[in-house]
């Protein structure tokens, strides 16, 4: 029998990841598993040819990194009051940094949102959580909003 003790709850701080806490806590308790809640900030290399000094994109990043760690200690206060919870915050591209985290903290299973993105968006924007899906060695469980 498989056997969950750590899951990995990738948030991003949107209204649907209290829906994304509340099934990770549910299925922590169910099982008496602890959670690991991350965040990836982005990182914003991508701009660093655009005229925009490195220092600058530097601190700009590390002003993200500040406020998404102050927001994941009251997320993390709020959300996961019933069961072992603990939380990071890093930077990067978020279905490499999922999936890097997961291997990293020896997760069983990882639980996320979809935005439920189609057509052009879709095309445009991809879908971490489909990148997630598609790569991780452990299993993955997707939350879609709800209407």
């Amino acid at each position: 029998m498989a056997q969950i003790k750590t899951i990995l709850c990738a948030v991003d701080f949107s209204e649907h990841s209290a829906e994304v806490a509340d099934y990770s806590q549910t299925m922590a308790n169910a099982l008496g598993a602890k959670v690991k809640v991350l965040y990836v900030a982005p990182s914003l290399t991508q701009y660093v040819g655009f005229h925009v000094p490195p220092t600058s994109i530097e601190s700009f990043v590390g002003e993200i990194v500040s406020g998404a760690e102050k927001t994941m200690d009251a997320f993390l206060e709020e959300r996961f009051d019933k069961c072992d919870a603990e939380g990071a915050v890093v930077t990067g591209y978020a279905a490499e940094e999922i999936l890097d985290y997961a291997q990293e903290h020896k997760v069983d299973m990882i639980i996320m949102g979809t935005h439920g993105r189609k057509g052009i968006d879709r095309i445009l924007f991809g879908s971490v959580a489909e990148k997630v899906v598609q790569t991780s060695s452990v299993p993955v469980l997707t939350i879609r909003p709800s209407a």
